[in-house]
């Protein structure tokens, strides 16, 4: 439905529009600002604010760097990271990151999304780009000349003409509710339960400096987040189909508590955790869309593809997806012809389709065979360490290069070993 508004309304003139103050429109931003493009970023709520996806992956750091956001970082004492650990039953598994195949940053960090989506956010304005939090998309136009319609805190309305808008607004996706671009995704859906809590975790084998990813006992499908921060707290949530989870009776808390009770190693770790926060959920959250870009928009981040929070990737092809967008549009506001499906679309979708393979080889349980081999070939894991690492765009890789036959034929082989195992 299209929204009415204030014809009498000032008019601002822009180089681009970014909606969305999040990591992937402070980096756009920031990038668009140092080659003295006029951009100005509509943000909707007001900073910190709560977001999940508080994992990151090492290639991070290389978008943070190139937007020249790494020194805050560093130094802002967000929980240290180095790798992930797997556990499935009684088997326990390691993933350290500085031992992956590809080149890049080896290490990253666990942060509460409020404290480091402001930091990067602050980082831009302090390099001069405008925010302008509290502002609202009404409305976009894009003929005969591409307008954004906002609107202020106290309800006045005003246009910006733009050459061109970045969608970085991630599940709010408000370009693609008000272009009709949205398609239902190929993954099933799920619904993630999560929360953070006070964790008191003693165990002296608990390893802060990873991600805890823990699988159901009997279902395998069924998975576990445990996220440790700086502040003795963790991020903690568990993700499955609905039907997996609505036969629990009880509010989300009720739910996430019975969940966490059926796996006896995380029951043990958090036996004496106290809740910090009230729990949420979302359902159905895997997001796709007609295009991801034309001359006039460019979706960016979780607006566009959302996938699954399995391997943390949201977060690393949110930057990934500002830092290719920004290069391709600062060439067509300079005067270049841009096939934004060649030189945009095509390229990020790529590793995002490395992803998939891997989230959908998770969930059928067979890239588990992978995580779980007992002896693994040191070169293989460090080019599955690799894909972890969020480097699913190094074609150098050859688990990248060509991910489902390599996996295919890695699953096949750590079968054949564990029958082996099985018979001696």
């Amino acid at each position: 439905m299209i929204k009415k508004h204030n014809q009498n309304s000032r008019i601002e003139y822009v180089d681009v529009v970014i909606i969305g103050a999040g990591p992937s429109g402070a980096i756009a931003a920031s990038l668009l600002h140092k080659q003295q493009k006029k951009v100005v970023v509509i943000e909707k709520q007001q900073f910190p604010r709560f977001s999940i996806g508080e994992s990151l992956l090492p290639h991070c750091m290389s978008f943070i760097e190139e937007a020249g956001m790494l020194d805050a970082v560093n130094k802002a004492g967000f929980q240290f990271k180095n790798g992930a650990a797997f556990q499935y039953q009684k088997q326990h598994r390691t993933f350290d990151f500085t031992q992956k195949f590809s080149q890049g940053h080896g290490t990253t960090f666990q942060v509460q999304r409020g404290s480091f989506d402001k930091l990067l956010a602050d980082t831009a304005s302090e390099q001069g780009v405008e925010i302008r939090y509290g502002h609202s998309v009404l409305n976009v136009k894009l003929e005969p000349t591409t307008s954004v319609i906002v609107t202020e805190p106290q309800g006045t309305e005003y246009t910006i003409r733009t050459k061109y808008i970045l969608d970085a607004s991630g599940f709010g996706r408000v370009l693609p509710k008000l272009l009709d671009l949205e398609v239902p995704s190929d993954l099933p859906p799920r619904t993630a339960i999560f929360t953070h809590v006070y964790d008191h975790i003693s165990d002296s084998d608990f390893d802060r400096d990873k991600i805890l990813i823990s699988v159901h006992p009997q279902h395998q499908d069924i998975w576990y987040w445990l996220i440790p921060f700086n502040d003795g707290r963790c991020s903690v949530g568990v993700v499955a189909e609905p039907n997996l989870i609505e036969h629990i009776k009880g509010d989300d808390e009720q739910r996430l508590l019975e969940l966490i009770s059926q796996e006896p190693s995380l029951k043990r770790l958090l036996r004496n955790a106290t809740i910090a926060q009230e729990c949420s959920h979302i359902r159905g959250y895997s997001a796709n869309v007609k295009t991801l870009a034309t001359k006039k928009f460019a979706l960016l981040g979780n607006a566009g593809e959302f996938l699954d929070p399995v391997f943390s990737s949201g977060v690393t092809i949110a930057m990934k997806s500002a830092s290719l967008a920004a290069k391709v549009l600062l060439r067509q506001l300079n005067g270049e012809d841009i096939d934004w499906k060649k030189e945009y679309s095509q390229p990020l979708m790529f590793g995002v389709n490395t992803f998939r393979i891997y989230v959908q080889a998770w969930y059928d349980v067979s890239f588990q065979k992978v995580i779980f081999t007992k002896n693994p070939d040191p070169k293989v894991k460090q080019m599955v360490c690799s894909i972890l690492a969020g480097y699913a765009w190094d074609k150098t890789n050859p688990f990248v290069a060509d991910a489902e036959k390599r996996l295919s034929t890695l699953v096949q082989l750590c079968e054949l070993q564990e029958q082996k195992e099985m018979q001696s």
